[in-house]
């Protein structure tokens, strides 16, 4: 098995379409799942994305395939962790932990002072894996429709 985490390039804009599309229809069974949809539309077309400085795309790569992304926004001295994903076939090999790891040098890359991310409440994969990187609760936010 060839396992690889590395910059996103131009020719895996479709793979990442596709993925982005299996990760939000994987959120919308979540609890919080429906809100954070509707709040961050899908990036779609991916090549501006990757091309954008103000942004780290990190592909997860099984044997020449893209299993996993991350999408990490680089504003100012905090870096944020918008999307993570990597296909069920593919957890539990590390990839994940190998995105935030390489999401983390790119922020410090770029001189920012904190790494933050999110997960929906009832995601324990995703808090199991910020929980091993060190990434912490700091806040937690709570809402109801009016």
């Amino acid at each position: 098995m060839n396992e690889v985490v590395r910059r996103a390039e131009l020719a895996d804009a479709a793979q990442l379409s596709q993925l982005e599309a299996e990760a939000r229809h994987h959120l919308i069974d979540q609890r919080g799942g429906a809100a954070l949809l509707a709040e961050q539309p899908p990036i779609g077309d991916w090549m501006p994305a990757i091309e954008d400085h103000a942004r780290w795309i990190g592909v997860a790569e099984l044997d020449g395939f893209v299993v996993g992304y991350l999408e990490l926004a680089l504003t100012g001295h905090i870096a944020v962790v918008r999307q993570v994903y990597v296909e069920p076939e593919a957890r539990e090999l590390g990839f994940g932990d190998g995105l935030l790891d390489a999401a983390r040098r790119e922020a410090q890359r770029h001189g920012c002072s904190a790494l933050e991310g999110f997960a929906l409440p009832g995601d324990r994969e995703t808090k199991n894996l910020y929980e091993r990187a060190g990434i912490t609760a700091r806040k937690i936010i709570v809402s109801t429709r009016l």
